[in-house]
């Protein structure tokens, strides 16, 4: 079962205020997976944006979590980087303020993390990567870009089945300053939000 707070986050996300330009946005998304539902085929989904630090990992969480919270079966989701750097303490602290179960497995200047969202589940693997990483799929897979500069600069996916940009605002405008903690958090839900929209628009 989701950890309580986890779930309540979730239940108290309301998909309905995603404006019809995001829905639009994010359809794609829905296609693909529901076709895979519709298939009987594994759902692969690769999150990547510039640094895989906030906006990928932040989306490779919840999208991980809330095909766990709607029970839509065989979905492994991952991120990657155009260029690897490390998963930003920040971001990771708002999951854990959220009520993810954050432990830290190695340290060092790409520290790896242990995501649970669940007592009984496997973890998620967050650290920085290359969106081509062994660690991530080879084939079969949906690449979802999340900021526009990754976008630009991955016209081409070796490998990936769909190409979909479904992009957000950076929350590192707002490192250093007083609006830190708000704005990171302010990021996660509005990705978790669509990502509930996702998810919730797929027959099983």
């Amino acid at each position: 079962m989701l950890f309580k707070n986890i779930e309540k986050q979730i239940k108290d996300l309301d998909e309905t205020s995603v404006s019809v330009e995001r829905q639009n946005i994010a359809q794609p998304l829905v296609d693909y997976i529901q076709s895979k539902v519709d298939s009987k085929q594994q759902i692969r989904l690769n999150f990547i944006c510039t640094h895989n630090s906030r906006r990928s990992h932040l989306s490779q969480v919840w999208a991980q979590t809330l095909a766990y919270y709607f029970d839509i079966k065989n979905v492994f989701c991952y991120s990657g980087g155009t260029e690897t750097t490390a998963l930003f303490l920040v971001a990771a602290k708002t999951l854990e303020n959220t009520g993810f179960k954050i432990i830290t497995i190695a340290e060092g200047s790409n520290p790896i993390y242990a995501i649970k969202y669940a007592a009984d589940e496997h973890p998620i693997l967050g650290f920085s990567k290359n969106f081509n990483s062994d660690f991530n799929p080879n084939s079969d897979f949906a690449a979802i870009l999340t900021c526009s500069s990754a976008d630009k600069e991955c016209p081409y996916i070796p490998n990936a089945e769909v190409r979909i940009p479904v992009t957000f605002e950076d929350p590192k405008a707002f490192d250093n300053t007083p609006l830190q903690a708000e704005k990171y958090l302010e990021r996660s839900l509005q990705i978790a939000t669509e990502l509930k929209y996702v998810f919730s628009k797929i027959k099983v």
